[in-house]
């Protein structure tokens, strides 16, 4: 059974991109750790250090956002 909405869509439910979810997600950690390694409350430390903190945030928010999509995916498919 389907649980109670107030926005119904004739077509149903459209299977999210797993892939793309991923990618917007790397985008926006990355662009997170460029504000915050770029800002001025920021220490100056060393190019391969900065670097690596921009990239944990992007691989942070790419799987988050890609687990995201999935955990949507499954329940898309087993309740509605």
């Amino acid at each position: 059974m389907p649980l109670p909405s107030f926005f119904a869509s004739g077509d149903g439910t459209r299977v999210w991109s797993i892939t793309r979810a991923a990618v917007y997600g790397a985008g926006i950690g990355a662009l997170g750790a460029l504000f915050k390694t770029l800002g001025p409350r920021h220490e100056a430390g060393s190019v391969p250090a900065d670097f690596l903190e921009i990239a944990a945030a992007a691989l942070a928010f790419a799987l988050s956002c890609a687990a995201a999509a999935a955990l949507h995916n499954f329940f898309a498919r087993r309740l509605i």
